[in-house]
């Protein structure tokens, strides 16, 4: 079935066509289950998301936000990966005392986590 765009036209294969109709909504229920599923793979919310569209499962078309399914479990990305770029800086100025460069970014990048965490609000 050839569709239009514009003045162009563009034929769907019938492969892509069966996969968009045997993909039905499952349940609430079951979208909070696979959520949580692929939250124990240590996965952020945005990579849920990402992985429930590949599995043709729209987060938009559910009541909660992945992010509030989550709850406790949920840290922001922005907070998550300062804290690892703060670890890595730490053990270098660790094993290398005479790096004054390495001591100073250790210092901006802490005090940019505590901004981080204090406008998220978290403890």
């Amino acid at each position: 079935m050839p569709k239009t765009y514009g003045s162009k036209t563009r034929k769907t294969s019938k492969k892509k066509e069966e996969k968009l109709e045997k993909i039905e909504k499952i349940s609430q229920a079951d979208y909070e289950k696979k959520v949580l599923e692929l939250a124990g793979k240590e996965l952020t919310s945005e990579k849920i998301g990402e992985e429930l569209r590949k599995q043709g499962i729209h987060p938009k078309e559910y009541e909660k936000k992945i992010s509030k399914i989550l709850k406790d479990k949920y840290i922001n990305p922005d907070l998550k990966n300062i804290q690892a770029k703060l670890e890595r800086v730490k053990n270098h100025y660790a094993k290398n005392k005479q790096d004054k460069r390495a001591m100073r970014e250790k210092d901006r990048i802490f005090a940019q986590f505590k901004k981080l965490k204090e406008y998220h609000q978290v403890s």
